[in-house]
């Protein structure tokens, strides 16, 4: 009877353990990387500049000041509009931001590889353009990385999780939702979530996020010898079966090209997204869609033969989460007076506030959430997700027949 407690002791460290490994995969510094941009403003990137100046200084503003002039001219040309000239006050107006790639600063000297970024609405003003964008529905994204044989989500900070975060996904046709990595990502989003075909599981995961689909960006690297070449073969997947769109190989020279390797394979497959959309492939599960539970009243036959409703169901008010655009102040109240506008919403208020990004209001429904998504598709919203989560955004216009879109290139 003494010796008991002795076999009580290996439970005791397990259990122990166990618990310090399930924390250990949700806490810690530095593992989660946010995203640098996800507005929508035109990127022109690989401007060379290469001003002189009685400063430092005064070299590198007149740097930034020639980049803005030739990216506007690129930027004018590939919409279409030809080279059009602009004040610098004008450009300082509408240029969102300076991107430095690669620059070298002298006493009197500025030689730099810059990218200059512009405001979509703006630009699209002064040259005349449509700003209407094919879009698709929201997609969460878990890059996976194959190094050593260890494949690698958001367990911990990776330079391919690194590399989707630098990625400027305005100009896509993706709607790409990108987790930070942090908190409960690493337990719900991994290589095993990633294997998983099960829907009723991913519709429970895609609630927390807002998406309607997931892409599973894959790259498996190969170092030919320590120190020596690396070839990084990359994979677009998509959907809960984890099926391949396209695949593809790039290779650098040593390590400490893996970074642009990674920057080059985003970009690679970005665009392999948005040809399998174009074409019809990158299309929502239906598996994925919210299924409603069917409430039937019980029903009893009274003495004359009639049916009786004997328990008539009493709608309940379930609570809402939608996220929705809030380019200004104007816009949350726009939003917030649609939504109260929908029959059967109770009250509609803005839980989170984020101008210029996404904000999420909280709306009270009586009936069930499939219903609010169909009201709010019949007066012109795009509805996406499903359950208590969803996201709307206004129906873009179509364009008119004699105008091009700002995707068509002159000649």
């Amino acid at each position: 009877m003494r010796l008991k407690p002795l076999f009580l002791v290996p439970a005791a460290v397990a259990l122990v353990l166990g618990a310090g490994v399930s924390i250990a995969q949700i806490e810690g510094s530095g593992r989660g990387v946010a995203p640098v941009d996800s507005s929508n403003d035109f990127e022109v990137s690989g401007v060379r500049v290469d001003v002189a100046a009685k400063d430092a200084d005064s070299a590198r503003l007149g740097g930034w000041r020639v980049a803005q002039r030739k990216a506007w001219a690129q930027l004018s040309q590939r919409l279409g509009a030809g080279k059009r000239s602009v004040p610098d006050s004008t450009l300082d107006s509408i240029v969102t931001g300076i991107v430095v790639e690669n620059e070298q600063i002298g006493p009197q000297r500025y030689v730099a590889r810059l990218g200059v970024l512009f405001d979509r609405n703006r630009a699209g003003a002064i040259l005349g353009i449509s700003n209407y964008v094919m879009r698709s529905p929201p997609m969460v994204v878990i890059p996976i990385v194959w190094s050593g044989g260890v494949a690698t989500a958001f367990e911990q900070r990776t330079l391919w999780q690194e590399a989707w975060a630098r990625y400027r996904t305005g100009g896509s046709a993706i709607d790409y939702i990108r987790p930070t990595g942090s908190g409960p990502d690493p337990l719900l989003l991994n290589f095993g979530q990633a294997q998983r075909p099960g829907r009723g599981w991913w519709r429970a995961v895609l609630d927390q996020f807002g998406g309607s689909d997931v892409l599973i960006p894959t790259v498996k690297l190969y170092r030919q010898w320590p120190g020596g070449p690396v070839v990084g073969v990359f994979q677009a997947r998509q959907g809960p079966d984890n099926r391949i769109l396209q695949q593809f190989t790039l290779r650098v020279g040593n390590v400490a090209g893996i970074p642009a390797l990674l920057d080059a394979g985003v970009k690679r497959l970005d665009e392999s997204y948005q040809s399998a959309l174009r074409a019809g492939y990158l299309r929502s599960d239906p598996g994925l869609s919210y299924v409603p539970p069917s409430d039937v009243p019980e029903e009893e036959d009274d003495e004359a033969g009639e049916t009786i409703v004997t328990d008539a169901p009493v709608v309940p008010t379930v609570s809402i989460q939608v996220q929705f655009d809030t380019p200004e102040v104007a816009a949350v109240t726009a939003a917030e007076s649609a939504m109260r506008s929908v029959p059967g919403v109770n009250s509609a208020t803005t839980s989170s506030l984020a101008l210029g990004g996404l904000s999420v209001m909280t709306v009270g429904y009586a009936g069930p959430a499939d219903a609010l998504k169909a009201g709010l598709e019949a007066r012109g919203w795009q509805v996406f997700g499903s359950g208590t989560t969803i996201r709307i955004r206004r129906a873009p216009r179509l364009l008119p027949p004699d105008l091009q879109p700002d995707n068509v290139t002159a000649g």
